[in-house]
């Protein structure tokens, strides 16, 4: 399972990036992938899903 660091998180707006540990790659994260309430600069693991937009992390928690 991936890990990264939580690059920021708008919660009025329910998305923010996190950036891959091992890529340093920006993946997005929508509130409807998280498992914990997330913050910038939170070290978190999560799924990488593919969709028509392209990546987004999924199952994102603090570690």
């Amino acid at each position: 399972m991936p890990t990264g660091t939580v690059k920021f998180f708008l919660n009025h707006k329910g998305y923010g990036f996190i950036a891959v540990d091992e890529t340093n790659e920006e993946i997005f994260v929508h509130v409807s992938g998280l498992i914990d309430k997330v913050n910038a600069e939170d070290k978190v693991s999560f799924e990488i899903m593919e969709d028509k937009r392209g990546k987004k992390a999924n199952e994102v928690k603090k570690i």
